[in-house]
């Protein structure tokens, strides 16, 4: 290895060790995405405070479904039978 050889490598290693006292692209653009997500939740806290709190709504419940008195359930093998043909298998 010559003398100059020697020079450039070093001032490569010294380029790439020390060379970027800056941010990089990276770091820049991920402080970006930080600052935009902290002024949308600023953004958004300030719209939740200004706004009147929720009231809660009566939930109505539905009536359980009543089955007509001359409705009756199949028998069970018919059901199973039903369940097997339908293509079933338990």
């Amino acid at each position: 290895m010559t003398k100059e050889d020697r020079n450039r490598a070093d001032a490569r290693f010294n380029k790439v060790s020390h060379g970027k006292p800056g941010k990089t692209e990276r770091d820049v653009a991920a402080k970006a995405v930080l600052d935009n997500m902290a002024r949308l939740k600023a953004l958004r806290l300030a719209r939740e405070a200004s706004e009147p709190p929720p009231t809660a709504a009566a939930v109505k419940k539905k009536p359980a479904k009543k089955k007509k008195p001359d409705e009756k359930a199949p028998a069970l093998s018919q059901w199973l039978a039903g369940e097997q043909s339908g293509g079933r298998r338990t």
